[in-house]
């Protein structure tokens, strides 16, 4: 299979909580809120997931990042998962089409405890497997590689593309759809988006979109349940 690899002009800054980011000037945004790059990992995706819950009451948890980046929320849920119960079994599919985003890695120093895992991936060749936890990221576009996947499959989706005005093609119907086809019944996806377009492409791909917290900004996040088996 001949995939189409990526690799972006970066700025490297630092956002509220004192936590780095970077700045992709193709696309002129930024990997994470400016408020704090940590605390949207957290506030927006750990937390709301439910994560938490799910390593206590059944010891594992499979998650589907779609859209990787350098890691920061599969290592907020890594860390809450563990944290709840450190017997749990974590499995992460990770889908990101800058490849280099790794070479990065190294400049960035988050608190979470096992942002190690993230560093790893570099000399591992995007493959990384101790413990309980399995993590892989499978570089390439998205939308397609996506279809790799097994159904019915996740628990979790953390979804966190660039902006639906700048990469509108992530937003979709279909694109939701694809994801929709490889959770499981009541598998929660979370995003930072809450456009009305975004929201009803969820609901026709079968999600039932609500409220998510307010990080960094006015506007709500999106947490989505699967609702259509």
């Amino acid at each position: 299979m001949s995939l189409q690899i990526f690799s972006f002009a970066m700025n490297k800054i630092k956002t509220g909580d004192g936590s780095f980011t970077f700045h992709n000037l193709d696309f002129d945004e930024v990997y994470h809120s400016v408020s704090g790059a940590e605390e949207e990992a957290v506030e927006k995706y750990a937390k709301p997931t439910n994560v938490a819950k799910l390593a206590k009451e059944k010891g594992k948890v499979k998650i589907l990042d779609f859209c990787f980046g350098f890691g920061y929320n599969s290592a907020a849920l890594i860390d809450a998962a563990l944290e709840a119960n450190p017997n749990c079994k974590i499995e992460i599919i990770g889908l990101e089409i800058d490849k280099s985003l790794l070479d990065l890695v190294a400049e960035l120093a988050p608190k979470f405890k096992n942002y190690h895992i993230i560093r790893k991936l570099k000399e591992l060749d995007g493959v990384y497997k101790k413990g309980n936890v399995s993590l892989k990221v499978l570089y390439g576009d998205a939308i397609k590689r996506i279809h790799e996947l097994e159904d019915d499959y996740f628990d979790i989706c953390v979804f966190d593309p660039f902006s639906p005005r700048k990469h509108p093609e992530m937003w979709t119907e279909e694109v939701f759809k694809s994801i929709a086809k490889k959770m499981k019944y009541a598998g929660v996806l979370s995003t930072y988006s809450c456009a009305t377009k975004v929201r009803i492409n969820l609901v026709r791909a079968g999600f039932d979109p609500k409220d998510g917290p307010c990080i960094g900004r006015r506007s709500p996040s999106t947490i989505a349940k699967k609702i259509f088996a």
